[in-house]
């Protein structure tokens, strides 16, 4: 029963669908957006943790660290989307 899909194999390509550019630009645009809305909370952030370290308010400082943290955790998984799906879909076809 399995040996009747032993042939079948997939290739990506961008250039088989039509539309396919546009959703490449769609996609590049949305990593852009969510790249500033990391700096965004970096900076937010960044200000919150000073500013709850000059008031010794340790909520404050804490909430800051805490949106510093995440925001670099997400610029990180940004950048590394595209390697990352990459890595996992060569992996993936070397399953046999």
């Amino acid at each position: 029963m399995f040996k009747l899909f032993a042939g079948v194999d997939i290739t990506p390509s961008f250039t088989s669908l039509p539309g396919s550019s546009v959703l490449q630009g769609l996609v590049s645009g949305v990593e852009a957006w969510a790249e500033i809305g990391a700096l965004v909370a970096l900076v937010i952030g960044a200000a919150l943790w000073a500013l709850g370290s000059h008031t010794q308010n340790m909520h404050q400082s804490a909430a800051g660290r805490r949106a510093v943290a995440t925001a670099l955790i997400a610029a990180l998984l940004i950048g590394a989307a595209p390697h990352l799906i990459d890595f996992f879909f060569n992996a993936g076809t070397k399953v046999s």
